[in-house]
């Protein structure tokens, strides 16, 4: 019995110390802060209720006051996120911790949490920093981290000053970063598993005895992605360039200009792509999600300490290729595109694409992502014209590419260290040297927001997104700084004073649009999203009612509208689960005509209409005109008094002697016809399909060629098999057929198995197959399906 007894005891006792650490860990999971102002913890992918994102809901912002305005700018609360756990190493230091009750209680971290989390000490300083980006113990899938915070309550007593990073066992050097009014933005280097960080806060306000203590912790969890493609970085070299770019005098003394500092300035650059789009992605409620770069084991040069100690790291790769094209031959070129039409202007971009095919050498099915920087671009003060530039990019072929020359290159930053610097400084541009591009670029800070920012710019398209009305595919790249700095000094381009504070109201941004286009782009895929469909073809369906019935099997994601005239997207209108954006798009929505036009302006309404819709694989389909979709032409008669409704159409019917052919199923309405096969008439192209029946009649849709006999696939009728659709191989004609039953069963394609795209014919939930409608010339160029109730 003793032995009993003195199990139950350790039992009790266990018990109680297990309730205690889930207490601490459910209530404190964000460094610095008490219990009293932390924010219920929810899923990791849902920011604060400010930034939900609606229907052709503008830019989005976290905060809707600047320091500029008359009132104190908010204090934001901390991010909402769920901790994930992980398993820490032993710590034998103790922390005073809030706990239920707010008193303090002593717990030795050397026992791990009931859930495995790090247990992050609690701040003691009321101007211990406070992250209000990301919180604590979240996971991340790239390497360097924008995160912002503030000292204190900055509406009671801003307080400039400088945070120094620390990071656990020293595994990256520390670096510094400059407070404002109390706010602080942070560029962070993660290593790959769990990153213990420390912030410390000092200012010359504060005494010095007491800068120690100014101190908080924070967790995050870095999971580098594998399983997507990356982004590739290659920098342009003619077969004879010297592989020097364009600098100040005063700059080449002291930093250089060769090809070493320009890999170093270009990764930099990427990192901070990369670390602005995944703040971006975050703010738009879409979890940390961002493309990866490309990174190798070599000499590290995001840390100045790295440059000088030879520290080995995993950094993103720089691909050096060189052209066939001599330094003169480019230059020659003279296709600087933003200084008027150019004759020529794509022709620096093909070279480029050769040269790039050249070296990577992918295969066929393979789709590369290219960013490339052309070194050899240069400054002609004679024609005051940048040289060997242009600034284009393009989703089109299996590289897709983006390219841009190097004349702002001696602004960017080289390391972490320089990047508050780089965006800081106001030298003037001296043309006698460097270019002051579109005008824009009339200081040093600026001209790396042109740089940087124009890149990335031309990065969007080669990640297919098009021109916006507002965002980083407009201009908004001109204020790219204040997303990295809290203070902005003064703009030549604006001739004015910066703003005082940086808010994120205040920054450059993504459109909406992109950062929908990103949420499903292969690129920026995450462990936890489903396998993608490998059929991102869409349907349309005017039905009864005054409905559209859009069908996708990938899912439909959102869709864009746009009046007679227009060139860029004003309007549109996404099916995402705001509350869950990472949870599964539905694959059949519904709207009507009437809906999709009171988004408009009320001038517009009337306005002939053109609709693009976007899968979850980002296929798309094209509505030329809402109003003819709608119109009496997609309605079909059928026998009995029903109507019938015709799908979008695929092909072009536009063969040589193209007729229209439509055919109405007689076993949809002779109860007596039982459709037991199809033949299917076909060489490189489909020339026809023959419904056969019961009753030894059929009925013919094209004409009987190709093949002789075609080929024919017979439904297992006894068990009550029938049609359910077809998938079709379409292109300007119909390349192949495969027919689908209601059992699931699939015939394989008829025709052409690999010409065209594909596209997914089955009715939308409530219909059935009535017929099929189109057009046929020398073969079926045209074909559509007619659907019923």
């Amino acid at each position: 019995m003793s032995i009993f007894k003195e199990l139950r005891r350790r039992s009790r006792a266990s018990f109680r110390t297990s309730t205690s650490t889930d207490s601490q860990s459910n209530d404190n999971t964000n460094s610095g802060q008490s219990s009293s102002t932390i924010g219920t913890v929810d899923n990791s992918t849902s920011p604060t209720s400010s930034i939900k994102p609606s229907i052709s809901s503008p830019n989005l912002s976290a905060l809707n006051e600047t320091a500029n305005g008359s009132g104190a700018p908010p204090v934001p609360s901390p991010l909402p996120q769920r901790p994930v756990p992980i398993t820490s190493q032993s710590n034998r230091q103790s922390y005073y911790v809030s706990g239920p009750s707010s008193s303090k209680t002593c717990h030795s971290t050397n026992s791990s949490p009931a859930n495995g989390s790090i247990r992050t000490p609690m701040a003691t300083s009321p101007y211990a920093p406070r992250i209000i980006s990301i919180s604590d113990n979240s996971w991340v899938h790239q390497k360097i981290l924008l995160v912002s915070g503030h000292i204190g309550d900055p509406r009671q007593r801003p307080i400039d000053g400088t945070i120094t990073l620390h990071h656990n066992q020293d595994s990256f050097p520390a670096t510094s970063w400059p407070v404002c009014d109390s706010h602080f933005k942070v560029l962070v280097h993660l290593v790959p598993g769990p990153n213990r960080l420390r912030f410390d806060f000092s200012s010359p306000k504060l005494s010095s005895s007491s800068v120690s203590s100014h101190s908080s912790w924070h967790s995050i969890n870095y999971l580098p992605l594998t399983n997507s493609p990356p982004l590739d970085l290659v920098i342009l070299l003619a077969k004879d360039s010297p592989g020097t770019f364009d600098s100040v005098p005063e700059r080449i003394q002291s930093e250089g200009n060769d090809l070493d500092l320009a890999v170093k300035k270009y990764r930099m650059a990427a990192y901070l792509w990369q670390a602005f789009t995944g703040e971006q992605m975050f703010r738009n409620n879409f979890g940390r999600r961002c493309f990866r770069l490309e990174e190798e084991w070599q000499t590290g040069t995001l840390s100045q300490r790295d440059s000088s100690t030879g520290q080995i790291r995993n950094e993103a790769r720089v691909h050096i290729v060189r052209s066939d094209k001599t330094v003169a031959e480019l230059r020659d070129l003279n296709i600087a595109q933003q200084y008027g039409p150019a004759t020529r202007k794509d022709e620096l971009f093909n070279i480029t694409k050769e040269a790039v095919t050249a070296y990577f050498r992918p295969h066929p099915e393979q789709k590369r992502y290219v960013s490339v920087l052309l070194l050899d671009s240069h400054w002609d003060t004679s024609s005051q014209v940048i040289t060997a530039h242009a600034a284009l990019g393009s989703d089109g072929g299996n590289i897709k590419m983006a390219i841009f020359g190097s004349h702002s290159l001696h602004s960017y930053p080289s390391c972490l260290e320089e990047v508050v610097s780089a965006f800081s400084d106001c030298a003037e541009t001296d043309t006698r040297y460097v270019a002051n591009d579109c005008g824009e670029a009339g200081s040093n800070w600026e001209a790396a927001n042109i740089g940087i920012g124009a890149h990335l710019h031309e990065v969007g398209h080669l990640f297919g997104n098009p021109h916006r009305e507002s965002g980083v595919m407009l201009r908004d790249y001109t204020r790219l700084n204040r997303t990295f700095t809290t203070r902005e000094p003064y703009s030549t381009r604006t001739q004015s004073q910066g703003l005082k504070l940086c808010l994120p109201a205040d920054e450059c941004q993504w459109h909406r649009l992109d950062v929908l286009r990103f949420r499903f782009h292969p690129c920026f895929r995450l462990p936890s999203d489903p396998p993608s469909h490998p059929d991102d073809s869409i349907q349309s369906w005017a039905v009864d009612n005054g409905k559209i019935l859009i069908t996708a099997a990938s899912g439909v994601a959102y869709l864009e509208l746009y009046t007679e005239g227009d060139d860029l997207c004003h309007k549109y209108m996404e099916f995402i689960n705001n509350e869950s954006p990472n949870s599964g798009i539905p694959r059949q929505v519904a709207i009507t005509e009437t809906e999709l036009r009171q988004l408009l302006p009320a001038d517009q309404q009337k306005k002939k209409i053109r609709v693009e819709i976007f899968s979850g694989n980002l296929g798309t389909h094209k509505i030329d005109d809402l109003g003819d979709l709608k119109s009496k032409r997609s309605i079909v008669k059928l026998p009995k008094g029903q109507a019938g409704f015709r799908s979008s159409k695929l092909g072009c019917s536009q063969l040589e002697g193209s007729e229209p052919q439509e055919v109405i199923l007689d076993s949809v309405f002779i109860q007596k016809k039982l459709l037991t096969s199809i033949k299917v008439y076909h060489g490189y192209a489909l020339d026809g399909l023959e419904f056969c029946y019961e009753d030894a009649t059929s009925q013919l849709f094209g004409k009987r060629g190709g093949k002789p006999g075609g080929d024919e696939f017979v439904f297992d009728t006894r068990r009550g098999e029938h049609l359910l659709g077809f998938y079709i191989r379409a292109g300007l004609w119909i390349d192949g057929i495969e027919i689908i039953t209601s059992f699931g069963r699939k015939s394989g394609v008829y025709g052409n198995a690999t010409g065209g795209s594909g596209h997914t014919l089955i009715p939308p939930r409530g219909y059935s197959v009535a017929g099929v409608s189109g057009s046929c010339g020398p073969w079926v160029d045209g074909f559509s399906l007619i659907i019923t109730r």
